[in-house]
């Protein structure tokens, strides 16, 4: 079998989690498999090297920002390559410039092209257990990109569907696919398989299990991926197209309290305005999740949407860019909100969904700001301060613990 195995910062941190790992791997390779490796930083090395980064510069030109915090990923495959071979086992560390990862030119959130698999497959001919960078590529003009946060995922299943792998496994520091974040919502659920679609919604909404990305490239090529601890021998979380099992009304609750809110107020109520609003925010590579679009006075609406906290700087200057063009009479801008979120395949069919999620929030006294629906999610825009507090009432109402 042909297995890719991704391990995260947390269980590579130290001296000792590098040599766990490697006997993990190991393992693998001993019972006869090939094996191709991804790895992130070691432990807190991304933060780390971003606060170096601000040391210097208040708002880093975002290539050399790429440049800096790949270095990271470099310095654990050949640390885990030397761990190996320590171990006797005949292994080389690639960087995404040797194995030819080609990504979008966005630095700070590239997107992967094409993969390259001649290097790998030549490598896994002679044996070698393949260690390879997470996080990063390298654009049309040679220079370094990174995926964003969580991007080794992306990196692994992008392996995994250039090679066909037979499986692609990432390790984590939680032992699988939780109905909640456990370490929110103490009594939430290990669920045994999950669905493309539905670990993809958790994924998009905040739950920090896997790179929203990477589930969907995994669901485009069919990949399989497992879930699981690099740190307990329990099974894990497999997600794939089809569930055997019978389909649960909600599936889990996820929370994102790295968002922010921008309300433009005043606009003109006239057609084509919302598309030359999003229009030139996306072109701008800023994403825009929950909107809101609400009738003002004298002939001028309002528009409410979300980003990504880290796309703030990036859409407060288009925004004062085209303040004129667009006319807008005033501007806020609010980071003090979360989202929080219930996904599941089976409130397709089920009528009441969004009332007993409402409810579960009046009963907590917490006030809901902005909603956004589909067939299935509902995704509701609270304080961040009651975030947490949120993810318990919504866990608990649906009845999702053991």
């Amino acid at each position: 079998m042909l297995i890719v195995q991704k391990f995260g910062g947390s269980s590579v941190a130290n001296v000792e989690r590098v040599f766990n790992v490697a006997n993990r791997i190991g393992e693998t390779y001993k019972a006869g498999n090939d094996v191709v490796v991804v790895l992130s930083a070691q432990g807190d090395t991304t933060d780390d090297l971003i606060v170096k980064a601000k040391e210097i510069s208040g708002n880093p030109e975002k290539r050399e920002l790429d440049m800096l915090l790949s270095t990271g990923e470099q310095q654990s495959v050949a640390l885990m390559a030397m761990a190996l071979k320590e171990l006797g086992f005949p292994c080389i560390s690639l960087n995404a410039y040797q194995v030819g990862m080609s990504t979008t030119s966005a630095y700070g959130n590239a997107r992967f092209k094409r993969v390259k698999p001649d290097r790998l497959r030549r490598e896994l001919d002679r044996r070698n257990i393949v260690i390879v960078t997470g996080f990063q590529g390298i654009n049309r003009f040679d220079d370094i990109t990174t995926l964003g946060r969580g991007g080794s995922d992306t990196t692994a299943v992008a392996i995994a569907a250039a090679l066909h792998a037979d499986k692609c496994e990432i390790y984590t520091d939680v032992d699988g696919v939780y109905t909640a974040d456990p370490r929110v919502v103490k009594n939430a659920r290990k669920l045994e398989e999950i669905s493309y679609d539905e670990m993809l919604e958790l994924a998009s909404l905040g739950a920090k299990v896997l790179h929203n990305r990477s589930v969907e490239m995994a669901k485009k090529y069919n990949v399989e991926l497992v879930v699981r601890s690099s740190l307990t021998r329990v099974e894990g979380t497999v997600v794939k197209e089809a569930c055997k099992m019978e389909r649960m009304l909600v599936s889990g609750v996820a929370g994102d309290d790295e968002i922010a809110r921008i309300s433009l107020i005043g606009l003109k109520d006239t057609p084509g305005k919302a598309f030359d609003i999003f229009a030139t925010l996306a072109k701008k590579g800023i994403n825009v999740d929950i909107i809101l679009q609400s009738i003002g006075r004298d002939k001028t609406k309002d528009i409410s949407f979300t980003v990504p906290e880290t796309s703030l700087v990036d859409a407060q200057k288009v925004i004062d860019e085209n303040k004129d063009r667009w006319g807008f009479s005033e501007v806020d801008y609010n980071e003090n909100l979360a989202k929080v979120s219930v996904v599941g395949a089976g409130m397709v069919s089920n009528t009441g969904v969004a009332a007993k999620m409402f409810e579960a929030m009046f009963d907590s006294n917490i006030n809901i700001h902005m909603i956004s629906t589909s067939e299935i999610k509902i995704s509701i825009l609270i304080d961040k301060k009651d975030m947490h507090r949120a993810m318990n009432a919504i866990h608990d109402i649906f009845k999702l613990e053991d």
